[in-house]
Formats: C-alpha cells, structure tokens, sequence
C-alpha cells in the first residue's frame, strides 16, 4: 500500500473514539460556492452558529482560505480561532487528518489519499493536501496511506473495533483493484485497530456512497445508536434493517455483542433538494455534550430523549442544522475531534 510509519516510543498506537476527551475540534470554512448556490451566505452562519456552540466546550479552530479569514472571524467571533490554509470544500471529517495517540504521550495523524468522494468533484488539491497541512501546523508526525479513505467512511470504539461499510469503500471510484483483505490490513497498520466489521452500508445513497456516520454513531463500547426508518415504503427501510441484521451477527474487539439503540431518520418528504443529508445519528460528541441536529420538527425532542438515554453524563443540545444539510452532510461531516 506504500504507507510510511512514524513510530511511537513503543511501536503502538490507537485511534482514540470520539467520545474520549478532545484537545479541541477542527471544521473549515464553507468554500465551494457550487454546492450551496443562493444559500451560500446563509450557510455560512449556519457554520459559525455551531462553530460558536463547540467553542463553549472546547477549543475550535476553523480552517479557512486566507481571502476568506477576516470573514470567517467575525462570524465565528471572537472565540473561534481562524487557522489560513488553503482548502477547496469544508468538510472536515473527510479531508481533515484523523489522530491517533501513542505511548508517552505522543500524537500522530493519520493522512490517507483524499479523492472527493470517489472524483465526484472537480479541484480537490487543497483538500488532498489538508491532513498534512494541519499535522505540520500542529507539529505532529505523519502517518502516511494510499488507501482512498475519508473519515465519514469509519467509527472506532478506541479498544481495537473499526466499523466501516462495503457501499463505500469497495466502490470501484475509491480503491480499484483492492480486496476486503487488503483494505482490512491496511486499516488495520494505519489505524492500530484488531477488529473490523463491514456493514452492507447503502448504495443508493450518492455523495459519500453510504459513510458509516449517516448510519450508525458508538455512544460507549459496546453501544451503537442505529438509524431507522419506519415507513417501510422508504427504500432507506429496508437499507437499514439489512445493516442492523449485520450488526445484530456482529462482535466487537473485546467479544461483546452490541446494543443496538434505534435512533429515528427525518422524514424522507422533509428532504430540500437530493443531497438533503436527514440524518440524526450524525450528530458529533464534544467534551460533556452531544451536538445533535434540530430540523425544527416534532421528531428533534424525540431523538433528544434518546439521546439523554444513551449519553447519561452528558448534556444533549440541539443546535438548528440550517443549510448544512442541504449540501449533503451534517454537524458530524463538518467536524473533526482532535484527541487530547
């Protein structure tokens, strides 16, 4: 696969989850104008709310084009910090690096070969380049990988399992020519994972071509929070019993069963436009808080008490999710933890 290693002190390292303790989170600054159309000034505050809203709890620094850096701040204000790079999109958990942590102390990142989505779109240079950009900020050493991967594709309950899907990453347009077991070595050298368990994922769904993170979330080891859908007129239905039926078979790194929590999906009808992203298991973790999209619909309350229950020591705050979803993701794919 051509990956070059960094070795920590011991030769380990790990991929901490998302509900351990960030140093703070990473997100970009709204970029590719194509996406959002007449909603692109709107989204851009949409952005800064929840860029507002993590910096309450922890650290956020926001990626940003130089020309765009005055603007990104007083939006964001004053407890937001503006990191200038040069970027083509801003969707962090996918072209961002992902972190590991080693012995010691010491911290990693991970970069992997960013393709937009498999070349869905045209000028990704800055994004391909982005992982590397922000690890050299930060000092840290590189973890290097071939492997097209973004970080919407995996889920990681930091004690060895790696959930992923086959929709997205056997797809022809990421990684022509290599086979489950190749790509299962490969997550597993880069990532220090044990387990990896595919999910069918969803092939119908067309700009990530089902990343995992519209599809399940790890609330603890052991626990996923699942996306259904009751209508079963709604293709996503039987999409998703097909993903909960591989996980119902499914054993994590330590041998445990998981504990499935069904989590509700906003009503296909609700959809505006085709990349409407009407996921509410795409919510992101922050230190003492989960972040979970509100669609201004009955349903946001709901999926709140179930997140009360499956988070019980943290607060849940529903932030409105505006026009981010319009562009095709949620608050999770604009997002990036960096672990402390």
């Amino acid at each position: 696969m051509g990956s070059e290693r960094a070795q920590s002190p011991d030769g380990s390292f790990r991929m901490p989850a998302e509900f351990e303790p960030h140093a703070a989170t990473w997100m970009a600054w709204p970029t590719r104008r194509e996406i959002w159309g007449d909603l692109f000034r709107e989204v851009k505050g949409d952005y800064a709310a929840l860029a507002r809203t993590v910096a309450r709890l922890e650290p956020v620094r926001m990626v940003a084009n130089p020309p765009d850096a005055a603007e990104a701040q007083e939006l964001c204000g004053p407890t937001v910090s503006i990191v200038e790079l040069p970027i083509d999109d801003s969707w962090t958990r996918d072209s961002g690096p992902i972190f590991l942590t080693a012995a010691g102390g010491v911290r990693l990142a991970a970069t992997f070969r960013f393709t937009a989505w498999g070349h869905k779109y045209s000028g990704f240079e800055h994004d391909a380049a982005l992982a590397g950009a922000i690890a050299d900020r930060l000092g840290v050493s590189r973890i290097t990988s071939q492997l097209a991967l973004e970080g919407g594709a995996i889920l990681v309950d930091g004690q060895g399992t790696l959930i992923t899907t086959e929709s997205c990453l056997l797809n022809p347009n990421r990684n022509p020519g290599l086979s489950k077991g190749e790509i299962d070595r490969e997550l597993t050298r880069m990532l220090g994972v044990t387990k990896i368990i595919w999910l069918p994922g969803d092939p119908t769904e067309t700009e990530t071509d089902g990343h995992i993170d519209g599809i399940a979330a790890l609330a603890r080891p052991g626990q996923l929070l699942l996306e259904s859908v009751a209508d079963r007129s709604d293709p996503r239905h039987e999409i998703l019993r097909e993903n909960r039926r591989a996980l119902e078979l499914a054993t994590d790194a330590c041998g445990r069963r998981f504990e499935l929590i069904p989590i509700e999906e906003v009503d296909a009808s609700r959809a505006v436009g085709p990349r409407y992203c009407r996921s509410y298991v795409n919510f992101y973790i922050v230190n003492g808080a989960v972040i979970a999209p509100a669609y201004g619909l009955d349903s946001d309350e709901r999926v709140a008490a179930t997140l009360r229950t499956a988070f019980p020591q943290r607060s849940v705050v529903l932030q409105p999710i505006g026009s981010i979803a319009v562009g095709g993701g949620g608050f999770h794919c604009i997002t990036q933890q960096e672990p402390q």
